[in-house]
């Protein structure tokens, strides 16, 4: 079976400048946990629920959050983002994908087909098509 079987088609994209409180927004609201951040319809990287949380203050909302706390929100999703992100094409076997996210410790493998983003294929997508 290949991932195209599998794959999630919508997905969620920011800009590159978009600010992280877009970005949490989304996170906070949708029910996945990687956005693809884009240029010019083009693929830059990926966010992470994890990249947002390890790079956000704790604090922020508190009673306890400073000036410092409230700057973490105002990045920009570029400055946080994983860059140059492995990706797969649609026709790759869902074992040889699974096989690449554990090799290198990653959630999400962006599905691209001439460069055009057609999906995105996570370990839920993965686990879902072996107990299908």
């Amino acid at each position: 079976m290949n991932v195209s079987e599998v794959m999630t088609t919508r997905v969620a994209t920011v800009e590159m400048d978009d600010k992280l409180t877009v970005v949490k927004e989304i996170l906070d609201c949708a029910p996945f946990r990687h956005l693809l951040v884009i240029e010019d319809n083009q693929l830059q990287g990926v966010i992470s629920d994890r990249d947002l949380l390890r790079c956000l203050s704790p604090f922020l909302g508190t009673a306890a959050e400073s000036v410092h706390d409230k700057t973490t929100i105002n990045q920009r999703a570029h400055q946080i983002m994983t860059r140059s992100p492995i990706t797969i094409n649609p026709k790759l076997s869902i074992h040889d994908a699974l096989v690449l996210m554990l090799d290198n410790k990653i959630g999400c493998l962006p599905v691209l087909e001439n460069g055009l983003i057609k999906g995105i294929f996570t370990w839920h997508d993965g686990v879902r098509a072996l107990l299908a």
